[in-house]
């Protein structure tokens, strides 16, 4: 048998912390052969990162240490390795595609730049070269109008885009092994798709082994060879991708294929009272310029939507990122500048001064996509629940306002006895349920949920899906869900709208969108949601 290009043995990580060594990663072994695409797979904090991190010894030493274990790539031992041996090694021979390149790319130097320093500091290149082989690599990753790009800075290109950017930079010395850890988990899905079938591609191109790091198990049946599945530190089970998928052996596993959010909507009650309706609604951005700024032209995110919400319904609204999915509920809970009536229980709001709109605040609420993001790091989960009820004046002292935060912390699943810990020491899972506690306790009647589940693992995700369910149940609550994962908005929607570029593409009740879809671009979305398939999607659509 031929010698793997990677082999981790009986590797251990261990953290320094104030109480004590803590232990990421327990004592695993893996391969990875020549040509060969290997996954890790596992729940947030299982230890896949740390290991990949590992190969390239990226962790922050002295706190992360390696008490015992070997990695040696080519045969050559890589755990504490000299520094000059790490360096001609990373970008060169291995390299690595980051879960968010916002955060790994330079935000002050321009596209080319990056990937000429790469070539510069590995290959010697000149600049005209470094700059015709960059031009090759962005063409090469099906980057639109590469010539124009060079220019660019990362914020001025899309999600997608950026990351076809860092594969572009991955690939530009021609590695033996490419980890990618969660590179599509923050994408559309179409562009996601766009991005697995580029990266099989080049895998093959270049003859490239492939370490893939992700939850999502969807694309570990599309790409790997061999799975190994990781949980708490430890590789539970490992195997070939069919045999693991057909026959799991590991409770840990099965519990992981089982995790797909599932379920149906509840049942909608056609004669329910109308909670939210907009008619003919639209948000148009001016676009100024010139000396004086006068505007030239508008960019239409909202461009004439009709929607109705009744009590106990779930809309659900899907499309790619700038398709005008949140400009859309914003514009309903009156948080931005829109035209067209709104109407909320039978009452025109949207010509209401924010002062009239005040007392209704509490009656339309909005759960956000980062629970991380829109939770004061500063204040305990208490203190965040009760601020709404404080602003609301509902809870007649202190005592009963913490009555009401301990039921609503039972009600979405969460230990009243943590209320008064701060949002950095819960999970993103649990993040999430307090931004849905903040919301509930105030009885709301329409909420609006941004991509509530977007960020969380599948298991999580099926959780959070069933606790909105049965709130909406018990409460009667109007839902308008946003998202892009095809697959949760199927789980809680019973109408569904398909957005692009601030218009309706087609929308109806979700059995009819999911099962039979008239239009090519609804199509192209459900191919891409529910078979990794890129079909007639370009990447300039999630600009």
């Amino acid at each position: 048998m031929a010698e793997p290009l990677l082999k981790v043995e009986n590797l251990r990580v261990d953290f320094s912390t104030p109480n004590g060594a803590v232990q990421a990663v327990k004592g695993i072994s893996f391969e990875v052969g020549k040509g060969e695409t290997l996954a890790l797979v596992g729940e947030s904090g299982s230890g896949k990162s740390v290991s990949a991190l590992s190969i390239l010894q990226l962790l922050p030493y002295p706190v992360a240490q390696h008490p015992e274990g070997s990695i040696l790539f080519e045969g050559e031992e890589l755990v504490n390795a000299p520094d000059p041996k790490l360096r001609a090694i990373r970008g060169n021979d291995i390299a690595m595609i980051f879960q968010e390149p916002m955060t790994s790319l330079n935000p002050l130097h321009t596209i080319e730049k990056q990937i000429n320093e790469v070539l510069f500091v590995h290959k010697g290149l000149s600049p005209s070269a470094a700059r015709a082989r960059t031009l090759e690599l962005l063409k090469l990753v099906g980057l639109s109008d590469a010539d124009k790009r060079l220019n660019a800075y990362p914020h001025e290109l899309s999600g997608g885009q950026r990351q076809r950017v860092m594969i572009a930079m991955a690939l530009a010395n021609e590695p033996k092994l490419l980890i990618a850890d969660e590179p599509t988990t923050a994408l559309d899905v179409t562009i996601q798709a766009q991005i697995l079938e580029l990266l099989d591609d080049l895998k093959d191109k270049f003859g490239m082994s492939m370490l893939f790091i992700t939850h999502d198990l969807g694309i570990v049946r599309k790409m790997a060879d061999r799975v190994c599945v990781m949980n708490q530190g430890e590789i539970v089970e490992h195997g070939l991708t069919e045999a693991i998928f057909e026959s799991p052996s590991h409770t840990y596993t099965k519990h992981l294929l089982d995790a797909e959010p599932s379920g149906t909507a509840l049942a909608p009650d056609h004669g329910a009272p109308k909670i939210m309706k907009a008619d003919d609604l639209r948000v148009y951005f001016p676009i100024k310029a010139g000396l004086m700024r006068r505007t030239v032209d508008h960019v239409k995110a909202v461009d004439g939507i009709t929607v109705e919400i009744r009590e106990g319904q779930t809309v659900g609204v899907v499309g790619e990122s700038g398709s005008g999915k949140t400009t859309l509920g914003l514009a309903m809970l009156r948080l931005i500048s829109s035209d067209g009536p709104i109407e909320f229980e039978g009452k025109q709001i949207g010509n209401l001064r924010s002062s009239e709109l005040r007392p209704l605040r509490r009656e339309m609420q909005v759960v956000f996509q980062d629970p991380y993001g829109s939770l004061s790091p500063r204040m305990s989960i208490a203190q965040i629940i009760e601020e709404g009820l404080k602003v609301h004046k509902l809870g007649g002292n202190a005592a009963e306002r913490d009555e009401m935060i301990v039921k609503v912390m039972e009600e979405v699943g969460l230990d009243p006895a943590a209320r008064h810990r701060y949002p950095h020491e819960f999970s993103g899972g649990q993040r999430q349920r307090v931004a849905i506690a903040r919301a509930l306790v105030l009885r709301p009647k329409f909420i609006v949920l941004d991509e509530p589940t977007s960020a969380l693992d599948r298991s999580v995700q099926a959780q959070i899906i069933d606790l909105l369910r049965g709130l909406q149940e018990k409460y009667k609550l109007a839902y308008l869900f946003i998202s892009h994962d095809l697959k949760v908005v199927r789980a809680i929607s019973n109408h569904v709208i398909v957005m692009r570029n601030g218009k309706v593409v087609e929308q109806g009740p979700a059995d009819q969108i999911f099962d039979h879809p008239k239009e090519d671009y609804t199509k192209a979305l459900m191919a891409a949601a529910f078979d990794l398939a890129a079909v007639g999607a370009g990447d300039s659509v999630a600009t």
